[in-house]
């Protein structure tokens, strides 16, 4: 499958062929998986979501004209299904997100990990929407723009979302530095 252009494999994966689809499932599995798991905090409800989207993905492959398109719609079809289950919950998560273990964690050992794990402490106590700006902007890496069609809102609004979530971020940083 290697050899093939990734738009083959797209239009593969539409016509039915399952080792296509298989392919584009191989491709994003952990793009969705990622940003289902940091949304939410829980393992269990972060592989029922990514199921529960690349089912969706199955039904919508006609209508997805390249592998590109196929991850911008996998990123915006995981983030709206995420804000769903946490709206569905309407409360934090029951077990804290520093409690659960992400796959592949560093060492404990590593400086590094512990300033993620606080980070990601701090994140995921956030508002959904916050939450949902930094996760697109910093670990997928994407622009303002391609942010605003992911969460179908204009780019000023993301922009500005983003500048308030950094804020609110900082913010919440000096506080547990002050109390740690």
């Amino acid at each position: 499958m290697a050899d093939e252009q990734v738009g083959d494999v797209t239009a593969k994966a539409a016509s039915g062929d399952r080792d296509a689809f298989a392919a584009l499932i191989r491709r994003n599995q952990a793009m969705v998986y990622s940003l289902a798991w940091h949304s939410l905090g829980d393992e269990g409800l972060a592989e029922e979501l990514s199921q529960d989207v690349f089912l969706e993905l199955h039904r919508a492959l006609p209508g997805l004209e390249s592998e590109a398109h196929v991850t911008n719609w996998l990123r915006r079809v995981t983030m709206h299904r995420c804000i769903d289950q946490a709206r569905r919950r309407k409360s934090r998560p029951q077990v804290a997100l520093d409690d659960v273990s992400e796959p592949a964690a560093e060492s404990a050992g590593n400086p590094d990990f512990y300033l993620r794990s606080r980070l990601q402490t701090l994140i995921g106590s956030m508002p959904e929407r916050a939450r949902s700006v930094l996760l697109l902007r910093y670990q997928e890496d994407m622009e303002p723009t391609e942010i605003a069609g992911v969460l179908g809102l204009p780019v000023n609004t993301v922009k500005s979302q983003l500048h308030r979530s950094l804020a609110m971020l900082r913010d919440k940083l000096q506080r547990t530095r002050v109390t740690a």
